[in-house]
């Protein structure tokens, strides 16, 4: 009972974590708005960008990014001294460090799922990009900079951050296999790219329909 209640501890603080309301608490110290009511919806650093300018947007961005690297940072240390404890060891026959590595995986989703699902805003929240980068970048940098690079390269060509945050999510699907990483490592990009596309399904309805708003370019609430 210890160890599942110790490992779900660790799930817990990943989650929470991932729930820290970054773009939600800009709106209400900034302006005393709920970002929620404006422009896309959305928590993330896009709708802040639109709805209170630059510099609330980079810092929502940066930290972002941070709670998903520090997730997985926290993931890496704390299973591995839980697991040697011995009030909280797994079963004898269990391979500790692919437990280890399963553990670090549900983590770096259930960052992503705080993110998008925050507790603190009735389950709402962002789409999980730049969160996922952040666990791309603790998970594997060669990986998380590519993605970083596909991403930049997409914006600087076509403006338009939901395309680039679905063609990062793609670019990370396959560049996890590009190198060696465990397949519990594997399958969080598989899992985490794919709900990061999800969570842009109305985005691409917008972009096959030729309506999805560009930088800089003036958008009306939508519903």
């Amino acid at each position: 009972m210890l160890f599942w209640t110790g490992s779900a501890f660790g799930l817990l603080i990943a989650y929470l974590l991932g729930s820290t309301p970054t773009g939600y608490l800009a709106g209400k110290l900034l302006r005393g708005i709920d970002i929620r009511e404006h422009g896309s919806k959305s928590t993330g650093a896009t709708n802040v960008l639109r709805t209170l300018g630059k510099l609330p947007a980079l810092f929502v961005l940066l930290v972002d990014v941070l709670k998903g690297t520090a997730a997985i940072v926290f993931a890496r240390w704390y299973y591995p001294w839980l697991f040697t404890q011995p009030s909280f060891a797994p079963p004898t026959e269990v391979d500790i460090p692919n437990l280890v590595s399963w553990s670090v995986c549900l983590s770096g989703l259930a960052v992503l799922l705080g993110h998008g699902r925050s507790i603190w805003l009735k389950f709402t929240g962002g789409k999980s990009a730049a969160t996922g980068l952040g666990v791309l970048l603790a998970i594997s940098l060669p990986v998380g900079l590519g993605v970083a690079a596909v991403w930049g390269v997409v914006l600087a060509m076509f403006r338009i951050v939901s395309l680039s945050s679905i063609l990062a999510a793609v670019t990370a699907i396959v560049l996890i296999f590009s190198f060696e990483h465990p397949m519990p490592y594997r399958l969080l990009m598989v899992a985490g790219g794919l709900y990061v596309i999800v969570r842009h399904r109305a985005n691409i309805q917008r972009l096959l329909a030729g309506a999805e708003p560009r930088l800089g370019q003036t958008v009306r609430d939508q519903s």
